[in-house]
């Protein structure tokens, strides 16, 4: 089945990973391309030529599931979208993740973009175990960007639910 923006939790494994590396830092600048500005909402509506920070939009993807934040988060990590999404496939692969394929690293809509219940199991699992460190921005109930308030679409969140992502 398509995965929507539960997509993103690779997206973000692939961030934290690069974060733990020591590859990219938490106020690194994250560019927005033409492309990443263009994508469809949910979004956080940032122009092309402007950036934000790797925090901003680790916030964004987790409370969010800001797809221009995720597509601007792949071109900085990949370079392209879709050399990224081949990375996300490849690292899903490595995970055990047998009927996973991403093709963009946000969830849009894309019909080479599928996976089933136990991969997704296994990547919510591989992010918990290879980086705890970064598991509470899964439970952001929000977060403010520039000076407004973006709260989160896990409506579930709260006592006894601590997250992970939401799709549809």
């Amino acid at each position: 089945r398509y995965p929507a923006s539960i997509t993103q939790v690779m997206t973000l494994y692939l961030t934290f990973e690069a974060l733990a590396a020591g590859k990219i830092h938490a106020d690194d600048p994250v560019l927005f391309s033409p492309h990443a500005a263009a994508q469809a909402p949910s979004k956080l509506g940032v122009r092309s030529g402007d950036s934000i920070t790797v925090l901003q939009a680790i916030e964004a993807m987790t409370t969010l599931s800001a797809n221009d934040a995720a597509v601007a988060m792949a071109e900085k990590l990949g370079g392209t979208e879709s050399r990224f999404a081949a990375l996300m496939t490849l690292r899903a692969q490595e995970l055990g993740m047998q009927n996973t394929h991403f093709a963009n690293p946000n969830g849009l809509p894309d019909s080479r973009n599928i996976s089933t219940a136990r991969d997704s199991a296994i990547m919510s699992r591989a992010v918990m175990r290879d980086y705890p460190q970064y598991y509470h921005f899964f439970s952001l109930e929000g977060f403010d960007f520039r000076g407004r308030q973006i709260n989160s679409h896990n409506h579930l969140l709260g006592p006894g639910v601590d997250g992970l992502k939401t799709g549809f």
